[in-house]
């Protein structure tokens, strides 16, 4: 390995070697990130509990219930809000009383079609024996 001493006419070299300056500078920079403390400050936050939902089936008539189909999707079991595997349970309970409360569906004339059939699918698979449409006359010219 040469080393350069100069030009080739004896005159001095006038540039700065600056190979040990990074050298040392990257040694420098690894001491830095290795002392530097890794980040192990926590800040404590109060989150709020979660309250259990309520799995109280809707109240049952000795006499007839009414299934409710609103515009925005929802279903109403007597007033009440309910969903799917609920009314199951609901329509369930109500095949075991004797005699068997009737059943009154009635969906409201904005009522989303899918969740007409969805619902009568799930009274359908409860086989509830007294069953009966409410409201039709809303659906005819006659009834307005």
């Amino acid at each position: 390995m040469a080393m350069s001493g100069g030009k080739d006419d004896g005159s001095p070299m006038m540039e700065m070697n600056t190979t040990p300056l990074i050298d040392v500078m990257l040694v420098l920079l690894i001491m830095f990130i290795i002392t530097i403390p890794v980040a192990t400050h926590s800040i404590d936050i109060d989150l709020p509990v979660a309250t259990p939902p309520t799995n109280t089936p809707p109240p049952i008539d000795p006499v007839k219930n009414k299934v409710v189909l609103t515009f925005n999707n929802q279903i109403l079991w007597n007033g009440t809000q309910i969903d799917g595997p609920r009314l199951m349970s609901s329509l369930e309970a109500t095949t075991k009383m004797n005699p068997e409360p009737e059943l009154q569906f009635q969906p409201e004339p904005n009522a989303s079609y899918e969740l007409s059939a969805q619902v009568l699918q799930i009274i359908k698979a409860s086989k509830v024996t007294k069953f009966g449409f409410v409201g039709n006359e809303q659906f005819s010219e006659f009834g307005k």
